[in-house]
């Protein structure tokens, strides 16, 4: 199902995302693992970041371009967000740990996921596409 929306709706967008994913109910007793596929520039952090204020993380929340990882904490459990965009090779996250991140119970949301998908059994992803300068659409597979 393809959901449009804008910068002033992006809320009601991470809203439906997460109802969709089925996300809050399911949060405590599992890792919950979605990757995002998009090209530079079309909001993938700025959804992540309209995701957990939904699921009320107090934290300040920002890419983790630098860390590869940051950890967020919400009522719901714990969220985990990666930006893989510097990463090239699937070995390079096995040096780095992220299989003992992955088993973590929590949220993983996972930027530039392709060298990361071959550690990944259960997951779904989020495509985000242009529209226009203010609009875009999101679907889930």
């Amino acid at each position: 199902m393809e959901y449009t929306y804008t910068l002033d709706t992006v809320n009601q967008a991470a809203k439906k995302l997460l109802r969709d994913l089925n996300i809050e109910q399911s949060i405590f007793n599992r890792s919950i693992i979605i990757c995002f596929e998009a090209e530079m520039g079309s909001g993938k952090t700025t959804l992540i970041k309209e995701l957990c204020k939904v699921l009320k993380s107090k934290d300040e929340i920002s890419s983790p371009t630098f860390s590869l990882v940051n950890e967020y904490k919400c009522p719901f459990g714990d969220v985990f967000h990666y930006d893989l965009y510097r990463i090239n090779q699937t070995e390079e996250l096995l040096d780095l740990g992220m299989e003992d991140y992955i088993d973590k119970i929590g949220v993983h949301f996972i930027e530039w996921p392709q060298v990361a998908k071959p550690l990944l059994t259960d997951f779904k992803t989020v495509t985000i596409n242009f529209v226009d300068f203010n609009s875009r659409t999101f679907n889930i597979y």
